[in-house]
């Protein structure tokens, strides 16, 4: 799978509340459509699929949502793009395909909620790295 295009179409966020009590922070992914596409602006060799989909972050209670719509365009080999339509009729998408995609509207999703949360003064909903003293840390 290689990535063409990412675009978002639709970015919402609010902040109900001021008071973060005992937060839960679910993300969910929701492909809403799979398409075949046929163009002659990308030349490969390889199929394209053109994929809608919608990426939420929600903090409970009642705190905080971040909701991003987009769409991407990949590329993928004849084999995998006929698997693909032919689940996608029945709404399923295949495990060896699903994964690797819900990874990469992650890691672009969470990259532009991460600037978001930063302005809102949401916490991250993913662990930020941080450094240790280690002379602080227990040693074996």
């Amino acid at each position: 799978m290689k990535l063409l295009g990412f675009k978002f179409n639709k970015i919402n966020i609010e902040k109900f509340t001021n008071e973060a009590k005992e937060l839960k922070i679910n993300t969910n992914i929701d492909i809403s459509e799979i398409n075949k596409i046929q163009t002659e602006v990308f030349k490969t060799n390889e199929e394209l699929l053109g994929i809608k989909f919608n990426y939420t972050i929600n903090y409970e209670p009642n705190f905080a949502k971040l909701e991003f719509s987009g769409n991407l365009l990949i590329s993928v080999d004849s084999k995998v793009n006929k698997e693909v339509l032919k689940k996608w009729k029945d709404k399923q998408i295949p495990d060896d395909f699903r994964i690797p995609l819900f990874n990469l509207i992650m890691r672009k999703s969470s990259i532009k909620a991460l600037e978001f949360e930063e302005e809102m003064d949401l916490p991250y909903h993913i662990p930020m790295p941080t450094l240790r003293n280690p002379e602080n840390q227990k040693k074996d």
